[in-house]
């Protein structure tokens, strides 16, 4: 049955499920919002002390990223992760306000909504990239001008995301708002992740026209 739906050039469930593994980041997700959150719940707890909550977020951020290296992830990555939570939690000492612990986030989903939508004016967009790269198809995926507009429409989708998120984290932290970034956070990370899966899985295969073989395999 799983050969039949592979080789039927329909680009139904086989592609579907190859899309949601991808990109579904469910386990990157929830590991990023458990640094902020045990922030949020430090900082409270403690007496609104940003050193307790800086101190929570830091002893997380390293407990997570030791059980990843172990579990096999790629040490950068896990570097990078546990350096934008050091970083939040410098500039929150430094200035004072806990909320400040959320500039790192902001501003990485401000570069990340500008790095999606240069992919897509470039006509690299990043969706194609990355599940390209995943199913180890080269350039081929771009050499396919339906696939190509497909995964350009659809990477919009993900720019809508950094784009929410900016939308709800400036009020809030202009605001000083840190309990109420604490919750955005945790809200906007995985079920957040999870709708942007799910639409920009649709918008591609809404692109597509009738009789395409799906994704995993370009017309060349």
């Amino acid at each position: 049955m799983t050969y039949q739906r592979e080789t039927t050039g329909e680009g139904g469930v086989d592609d579907r499920d190859s899309f949601m593994r991808l990109l579904g980041g469910r386990t990157s997700a929830i590991d990023a919002s458990l640094p902020p959150l045990a922030f949020g719940l430090g900082w409270f707890l403690g007496g609104e002390s940003i050193e307790i909550g800086g101190g929570a977020a830091i002893a997380v951020g390293a407990a997570i990223g030791g059980y990843r290296l172990k579990k096999g992830a790629r040490p950068l990555a896990v570097l990078i992760s546990l350096l934008a939570v050091l970083i939040g939690a410098l500039i929150a000492l430094r200035t004072g306000d806990a909320a400040d612990f959320f500039l790192p986030r902001l501003a990485s989903n401000a570069l990340s909504a500008l790095v999606w939508m240069t992919s897509i004016a470039i006509r690299w967009p990043l969706l194609g990239v990355v599940v390209g790269t995943a199913l180890r198809q080269g350039r081929g995926w771009r050499r396919d001008p339906a696939l190509l507009k497909a995964y350009s429409r659809a990477s919009w989708v993900w720019v809508g995301q950094y784009v929410v998120r900016l939308l709800v984290f400036i009020p809030l932290w202009l605001a000083g708002a840190t309990g109420a970034l604490t919750i955005a956070q945790v809200v906007l990370t995985w079920p957040l992740v999870a709708v942007c899966v799910a639409v920009s899985w649709w918008a591609l295969r809404k692109s597509l026209p009738d009789g395409h073989p799906g994704l995993r395999h370009p017309r060349t």
